[in-house]
């Protein structure tokens, strides 16, 4: 068997285990098992992280270890009209000339291959390599949970190879801080009337089949974000008629761009026809714009069933708006190094939502006795919000904070709560790293060319791993891909084999 055909054999096991973020006891029970298998020695942590170690081969004994490091979950989308359930279905792949895709939804390659190499390394008997630790972290994607629930102690190694990046021929060696910002805008919802049958029409307009991508690695290649659509075109049109909106949602997960939104609005009868013209030139003016990235764009209107709810027509104008303030994509290029983006947020998902009861006595049975709407909802715990989800990134620290903000500022045009997450720390480049000069030099002797030494604009955990061992000495690699953290996700096969050839070459001369 060729040696990179062992990591598609891992992988194509990893794609039979469901490991969405925040969910990742199956493949990290799976993990457990397949070192018990193999005779490798593991723990996991109290947040399922795991840990193995392997011991260095003959004549390695007294070489310094190193860690390879991957993280457990994937990001979980699909397109619209697949039927796909993350927490249960395997992921269907399949090969199309050199490239590894799924059916409809993301593969799951970030970060399922850099397990599969770090597996398939450990496993080989013919590779020579100093002591091994493989730390297998969970929810990277969408909170870092693992990286910073790990405890000090839990590593002995003072190297650290990374396997979460996505670019043939890179070493990157410093990334972006993060932070995320959500805000909900509660309201009650209002019924429809007779009248409102009587003289409106509900439409429904949808943006769907764009690229959308990782809200880092992707943030400044001019791609489309489908809440910004729907948004824009709203505004448009709303000092021009009575408009009531009755939903809106779009996007999905914080760290990727939206390729999928909807709203349901209704107009007067006598405005049916103006506002399909005033789509029509919203269609075409957003082709001007991002035809030639988005190749797939479809913008749709269409009449609907009339809504039984509408959200309030000043909030609903405030939201609007205060959508159109929020600011999106790159913000600023690093002037330290040309070429990477220092600062950028996403305007990630804009989601309808619905408080849990926490009563035996529903909403409607509080209004009969007179209560303040804010009381009732504060009792009841059934009321109506959007909550809208985005994430800021910038490799300087106060660049993070301002950006959020500003994002806090426009939101609350409209929101009555909105919070900030924790964030984490970005990873200060280091080019006189001893560990760097290692993994260069194995490239050039594998393909005799010299590999890119960058920063990234995406997370990674290093800079939390840092935080706790400071003393580490880190470079993060990996094969390419494109479309990550979208259903157009895709694996290069030959670059898959160079990575793991290049590892290999790597751990050999540590």
């Amino acid at each position: 068997m060729n040696k990179s055909e062992r990591v598609f054999e891992i992988f194509s096991q990893i794609c039979q285990v469901p490991r969405p973020s925040k969910h990742e006891e199956k493949i990290s029970r799976w993990l457990q098992t397949w070192a018990a298998e193999h005779g490798i020695e593991c723990v996991a942590d109290e947040a399922m992280n795991v840990i193995m170690r392997v011991p260095a081969t003959p004549g390695y004994e007294d070489h310094e270890g190193v860690i390879l490091q991957a993280h457990m979950d994937m990001v979980c989308e699909k397109n619209g009209d697949v039927s796909h359930d993350f927490m249960n279905d395997p992921i269907e792949t399949y090969i199309d000339g050199e490239w590894l895709k799924a059916k409809g939804t993301t593969l799951g390659g970030d970060d399922g291959i850099g397990i599969s190499m770090a597996l398939a390394a450990i496993t080989d008997p013919e590779l020579q390599h100093p002591a091994i630790e493989c730390l297998f972290t969970v929810d990277e994607e969408t909170g870092l949970t693992g990286a910073m629930k790990l405890q000090n102690g839990m590593l002995q190694s003072k190297r650290l190879i990374n396997l979460d990046s996505e670019d043939d021929g890179q070493i990157f060696i410093g990334c972006a801080g993060g932070i995320d910002t959500l805000a909900k805008m509660h309201y009650e919802p209002v019924n429809r009337t007779s009248s409102i049958v009587q003289s409106s029409i509900a439409i429904r307009l949808s943006v769907s089949g764009l690229m959308g991508g990782h809200s880092g690695d992707d943030i400044n290649k001019g791609r489309a974000n489908a809440n910004q659509l729907i948004v824009w075109f709203l505004a448009r049109i709303w000092p021009q008629t009575e408009i009531q909106l009755a939903s809106i949602h779009g996007g999905n997960l914080r760290n990727a761009i939206a390729r999928e939104a909807q709203a349901v609005i209704t107009i007067p009868m006598a405005y049916k026809e103006q506002i399909r013209i005033e789509w029509n030139h919203f269609v075409a003016q957003m082709e001007g714009v991002f035809g030639e990235v988005e190749k797939d764009m479809r913008l749709e209107l269409e009449t609907t069933d009339m809504p039984e709810t509408f959200i309030p027509a000043d909030k609903a104008y405030r939201l609007i708006m205060a959508l159109c303030e929020c600011p999106h994509g790159m913000i600023a290029m690093s002037r330290e190094m040309p070429g990477l983006v220092e600062t950028s947020t996403n305007l990630a998902s804009i989601k309808m939502k619905q408080e849990p009861s926490s009563l035996p006595f529903m909403g409607e049975e509080l209004c009969s006795i007179g209560l303040p709407v804010a009381v009732r909802r504060t009792l009841s715990g059934l009321g109506s919000y959007i909550e809208i989800n985005t994430s800021q990134r910038s490799s300087k620290e106060p660049s993070k904070h301002h950006l959020k903000w500003a994002v806090e500022q426009a939101l609350s045009l409209a929101c009555d709560e909105v919070t900030h997450g924790d964030g984490y720390p970005g990873w200060a480049p280091n080019p006189n790293s001893p560990l760097l000069e290692v993994v260069k030099k194995a490239y050039m002797d594998l393909f005799k060319a010299e590999p890119k030494v960058l920063a990234i604009h995406a997370g990674l955990e290093c800079g939390l791993f840092l935080e706790k061992y400071p003393y580490l000495d880190m470079v993060s690699i990996g094969p390419q891909m494109y479309g990550v953290h979208s259903p157009q996700e895709r694996l290069s096969i030959p670059s898959t084999e160079r990575c793991y050839n290049w590892l290999c070459q790597t751990l050999r001369s540590l």
